[in-house]
């Protein structure tokens, strides 16, 4: 199976000015666990993950205050349409991150995570007979 197959199409997009809190109501309305940051001066892709705000909300920092582009990764992996989940699974586990970028003719075209993986490796679970 490819990451085309398992990624997530919902792409959500943010600028390197959110703020934490801005990012992380967007994440949570979308329901993703991660954000592109596209910071159009820097000329870059970025991603900000739901573990990023955590950590700094867990050092004390002020997510109203905290913006995205001080928290993103900037050193980013990014994975093609056409790599299998093996692939996929092993630049996760060897850069310790959950989720990947998805890029198509140098753009995000979606997100695979660690989730996606699994649910496309473990069976469906089958409705047992009551």
């Amino acid at each position: 199976m490819l990451v085309r197959d398992a990624m997530s199409t919902v792409v959500l997009t943010i600028g390197p000015t959110h703020t934490l809190r801005q990012a992380a109501a967007l994440m949570s309305a979308r329901r993703v666990g991660a954000a592109v940051v596209l910071d159009p001066d820097a000329g870059g892709i970025g991603i900000l993950t739901e573990r990023d705000i955590l950590n700094s909300v867990g050092l004390g920092q002020d997510p109203d205050a905290e913006h995205a582009h001080a928290h993103t990764t900037t050193d980013v992996v990014f994975a093609a349409p056409s790599w299998t989940l093996d692939e996929a699974a092993h630049a996760m586990a060897h850069g310790g991150f959950r989720h990947l970028i998805v890029l198509g003719r140098d753009e995000p075209v979606g997100i695979v995570s660690v989730r996606d993986i699994i649910r496309c490796w473990v069976p469906q679970r089958q409705q047992i007979p009551a």
